[in-house]
């Protein structure tokens, strides 16, 4: 058996994590700067080699923090890219994370070593390798996930309003939503707690205020809301 295992071609494991991140009116993604190619111009996802002692959730962790500095972000394993001619230097296995964070959480824990930088993804730079085809896949996953699931809920402040969700739904999809359907269909969920304070300056009326139910959030975070009714449509 051992003998077998010599025959055979190995090849390199890297692992890539796609960070996007909602500012409050739209959707970027963090992307590092890259000496792989003659282009010096050329942005990449986080990504590095598999190491023999670590699991594959360990290197995505330890390449982001290694990259940007940042920690203690929740990836989600997205999708395996294997295509040979993936990567032009060597033959190369690629596993992708993706998440979904509030700029403002991290935008003091970035470290320059790498030039980390937030893109809005309406304004993407050339990137490395496959990687936009990464980002399209992701993007997909993230849409698929808010169609059916509370997601995003947690990068809201602790006093916020229905509009500000909205905003977030929006620049998930970067469409417009119908406000009145989607505020009914957004308090239905019983999930937000209705506050007897308004945001001032939002309008004449002003918009109510709404904290989230924690305990509500957790323990339906993984229900089936079907927030939007037609999530292919937008996609």
């Amino acid at each position: 058996m051992l003998e077998l295992y010599k025959q055979q071609t190995k090849c390199l494991v890297a692992l890539d994590s796609i960070i996007f991140g909602f500012d409050g009116e739209e959707l970027k993604l963090l992307l590092v700067k890259r000496g792989v190619q003659t282009d010096h111009d050329t942005w990449s996802l986080m990504g590095g080699w598999l190491k023999p002692n670590e699991s594959l959730d360990q290197a995505a962790e330890r390449i982001l923090f290694e990259l940007t500095g940042v920690t203690g972000i929740f990836l989600e394993q997205l999708n395996a890219f294997g295509d040979p001619s993936r990567d032009p230097v060597e033959r190369t296995v690629a596993v992708a994370y993706y998440a979904l964070v509030n700029v403002k959480d991290y935008e003091t824990k970035i470290s320059d070593t790498h030039h980390a930088q937030w893109f809005s993804m309406q304004d993407l730079p050339e990137l490395l390798f496959d990687h936009r085809e990464m980002i399209k896949i992701a993007i997909e996953r993230l849409r698929y996930k808010a169609a059916f699931h509370p997601i995003g809920f947690e990068l809201m402040p602790e006093k916020f309003t229905i509009p500000q969700i909205l905003n977030l739904y929006e620049a998930i999809y970067g469409s417009n939503f119908d406000k009145r359907n989607f505020s009914r269909k957004i308090l239905s969920t019983g999930l937000l707690i209705k506050l007897k304070e308004k945001q001032k300056g939002f309008s004449k009326k002003g918009a109510f205020l709404y904290t989230l139910d924690t305990e509500k959030y957790k323990k339906h975070s993984d229900s089936f809301l079907n927030f939007i009714p037609n999530p292919e449509g937008l996609v």
